[in-house]
């Protein structure tokens, strides 16, 4: 019995020693973390208004701004957005619902998960190998979005796939039970259900895909534009007018790149702009993140099983 007692005791010992030594981990990883936002805020803050957000980027710092990298991340990411998310969710569905569980299948998930661990910078240089070479995409807003897109497919379809094992067998079922087709079932029941999970993975999938650098370095992406893509349907200087995709096929800077750029730079004007410029990337995120939220709890709320 005293060993009983003793071996109760020791147990419980290291369960406080586990439970103290987490939140020591925890405080000191936040308290990292927020002098870490703290610096920022307080270098970029000063230069932070509405002309840093509407002038170009520029040599002079009283005159620098984000406005063609703000524009250029918004666009890269509608093509991310437009190509991953309907790619990743329907490989998704069909992988969980749809295919065969066999050898061939496995590997398939085996190596979309392992693609979610890849390097970034691989994904740069595949892309540079085989839209700007191959496909001579050049080193367009479609080729970073596309580019993007890529890295982000895995993390899509792993959400999606986790979204839909969440929700419990006997729905599919009942559903079956009734005669619904596999379509219907997935359709009316699984992907109404699973739309918050979803949703969260591909949030999160963008806020990752926002603010990489390497492979749209790799691809070629410029340190400085002073100009915007050229609107659908408006009219050039020149008098000729303006296709609906031809934005896609102009030169990009992103937001990391442009902070990047001015890291790089002597001086504490250009430090200055960077953590201005980190401050909207972070703003930018945490939004993100917030409709991520936002959208998983009111799904939660009108889902009742």
């Amino acid at each position: 019995m005293d060993d009983l007692h003793t071996i109760i005791r020791r147990g419980q010992l290291w369960d406080r020693a586990f439970r103290w030594t987490g939140a020591g981990l925890t405080v000191l990883c936040l308290g990292v973390l927020a002098l870490l936002l703290g610096d920022l805020v307080y270098e970029g803050a000063r230069r932070l208004d509405w002309s840093f957000i509407t002038n170009y980027p520029s040599y002079r710092p009283e005159r620098a701004g984000i406005l063609s990298p703000l524009v250029g991340s918004l666009l890269v990411m509608i093509v991310t957005g437009l190509t991953a998310v309907p790619l990743g969710i329907a490989a998704g569905v069909y992988l969980e619902e749809y295919a065969r569980k066999n050898w061939f299948t496995t590997i398939i998930e085996i190596n979309i998960s392992n693609l979610a661990g890849v390097p970034s910078i691989i994904y740069g240089l595949m892309a540079l190998g085989l839209l700007v070479y191959q496909f001579r995409l050049g080193t367009s807003i479609l080729t970073g979005g596309l580019t993007l897109a890529m890295l982000i497919l895995p993390i899509v379809i792993v959400a999606t796939r986790e979204a839909l094992r969440a929700i419990p067998q006997y729905i599919r079922e009942a559903a079956y039970a009734l005669g619904a087709t596999r379509w219907q079932v997935v359709s009316n029941h699984l992907l109404p259900y699973s739309m918050g999970g979803i949703a969260t993975g591909v949030i999160i999938a963008l806020s990752r895909a926002i603010g990489e650098t390497a492979p749209l370095v790799t691809i070629g992406a410029l340190t400085y534009i002073a100009f915007l893509p050229p609107a659908p349907f408006s009219v050039t200087r020149e008098g000729a007018s303006v296709g609906p995709t031809e934005w896609l096929m102009s030169p990009f800077t992103v937001l990391p790149i442009q902070m990047f750029n001015w890291v790089s730079r002597a001086g504490t004007d250009f430090a200055a702009h960077a953590a201005a410029t980190g401050i909207v990337l972070m703003a930018i995120t945490l939004t993100m993140n917030a409709v991520a939220i936002a959208v998983r709890y009111r799904v939660r709320r009108r889902i009742k099983w």
